[in-house]
Formats: C-alpha cells, sequence, structure tokens
C-alpha cells in the first residue's frame, strides 16, 4: 500500500500524478516562470526544474539543445535554485524538485548544495547519475534538510530494483526504456511488466518517465502507474514557440503551449 509523499505538505495526491520537466533558463528565466505557471494550471503536481549541463548522460538531443540555450544564456545550479522563490513569487505552489546531473553538485559541496535548496524553498531533488550505492550521504543530507531525494530504477536495476524501491522518497522515478530521454512511438510489453514488478515495491508513488511524448502514451501509463513525467515532448513544445517569443509575442507563444498541454494529459 502506497503511503502518502510528504513534498512538505504540497502534493495531496498519490495517483494519477503530471510531473513535468522544463529546463531553467530556456528560453529565458522570465518565460521558465511562465512555461511553470501554464503547467501548473494545467494540472501539473510536481515540477521537475532541470539544471542545464554541459554533458548529461541521460538526455537526448531534445533537452541538450535545451540545455545549451539556458547554458548560453548564462543559467548555473546556483540561479536556478535562486529561481526556485521567483517561481513562488509568480504563483507557483506545486512543489518543485531540482534535477541536476552530480557533477555540479560536487563542485559546489554537499552541505553548501542542500543549504540552498532548503533557503530557496526547493521540496526535492533529483540527480540521475548519482547511483543508489554511492548516495548515502546525500541521502542523509536530504533527509536532514527535509527534502526529498528522488531516486531513479531502470530496467537494468536488476536485483537492486528491491532496495531501491524500499528506501525511495517522495516519488519513485520508474524509466521505462534503457537509452537516453526522447520522444518515441510506443511502449514495450516489458517496459509494463517492469512497472508493475517496481510498483511491488515501492512505498511511494511511482512514476514513469522516458519517451513519454503522447495521449495515449500518457494513458497507457496512468492504467499501471501512479504518474507520469514528460520532458522532451514539452521542451520541443517550448522550442516550436522560441520564434514567437522571439517577435515578441509571448502570450500567443504561451496560449498555444496551454493548449498542447491540455491536449496530451487530458
Amino acid at each position: 500500500m502506497l503511503t502518502k509523499t510528504s513534498f512538505q505538505g504540497k502534493l495531496t495526491k498519490t495517483e494519477n500524478l503530471f510531473i513535468p520537466f522544463i529546463v531553467a533558463g530556456d528560453p529565458s528565466p522570465e518565460m521558465t516562470i511562465a512555461y511553470a505557471l501554464r503547467l501548473q494550471e494545467e494540472g501539473a503536481d510536481i515540477l521537475e526544474l532541470g539544471v542545464p549541463y554541459s554533458d548529461p548522460l541521460a538526455d537526448g538531443p531534445t533537452i541538450q539543445r535545451a540545455a545549451k540555450r539556458a547554458l548560453n544564456a548564462g543559467m548555473s545550479l546556483r540561479k536556478a535554485i535562486e529561481l526556485v522563490p521567483e517561481l513562488r513569487r509568480h504563483g507557483v505552489e506545486i512543489p518543485v524538485v531540482i534535477f541536476t546531473y552530480y557533477n555540479p553538485v560536487l563542485q559546489i559541496g554537499h552541505e553548501e548544495f542542500f543549504r540552498m535548496l532548503e533557503e530557496n524553498g526547493a521540496e526535492g531533488v533529483l540527480i540521475p547519475d548519482l547511483p543508489y550505492e554511492e548516495s548515502e550521504e546525500v541521502r542523509n543530507l536530504a533527509e536532514a534538510s527535509n527534502i526529498e531525494f528522488i531516486s531513479l530504477v531502470a530496467p537494468n536495476s536488476d536485483q537492486r530494483i528491491k532496495q531501491i524501491a524500499e528506501h525511495a522518497r517522495g516519488f519513485l522515478y520508474c524509466v521505462s526504456t534503457l537509452g537516453v530521454t526522447g520522444e518515441r512511438n510506443e511502449m514495450s510489453a516489458d517496459a509494463l511488466s517492469f512497472i508493475k514488478k517496481v510498483k511491488e515495491f515501492s512505498p511511494v508513488p511511482v512514476a514513469v518517465g522516458f519517451g513519454i511524448s503522447t495521449n495515449d502514451h500518457v494513458k497507457l501509463v496512468r492504467d499501471h502507474a501512479d504518474g507520469v513525467i514528460v520532458g522532451s515532448k514539452i521542451i520541443r513544445l517550448i522550442e516550436s514557440n522560441l520564434e514567437s517569443i522571439e517577435k515578441g509575442n509571448s502570450d500567443e507563444a504561451l496560449d498555444a503551449f496551454s493548449k498542447e498541454i491540455r491536449a496530451l494529459v487530458q
């Protein structure tokens, strides 16, 4: 039976979760806030705020392009975390999970990293390239800071599935397929059986990501898991509106974005 995840009281349900991913600073900090607000309006329960990184291990070309745009505009780990209170000031109330690779965390230092997360009001953190077996110090600091440390489990986790799932906090990120992020045409039967296995062990909601790009995907995941994570599809929608934004038609771009998100998740 699922235990209700706290996210400091901001998450009120444990099923049918919509968890979008956007890159901080793409195409600008101001538009990041605007897109986050639109996602919240369209039913987002948790926001994954990605920190752009120059050498990602799990990101496909769409998110890589977004990261490059954000880095070129001066975004950094520190600035991404400091964007959280700005999101709050503009009306974003859902939990925010900082999605970052480990190297920037290592450079800034574990204790300083969690001090910044706590000080700026982030509710969670997800570090995709930090193996569970090497994450004890980070997990302990997260717990001490009242930050949810989000674990990932992948199809090749084998015997580690039970260990990772049983110690999950917040929600468990279930990677639907091996490889990098990106839109895909279908979800395999193996992926569905893998999700079922993960749910057997997880005390927190299981949310599925990687390749979720159509309304049919969303409906299928909702039939088998507690939440759906959408990244590349959302970044591609943002990318498709760059020209409108550059021409000063931000409202038009945001309206088009909202319409597409509504069609995707409803």
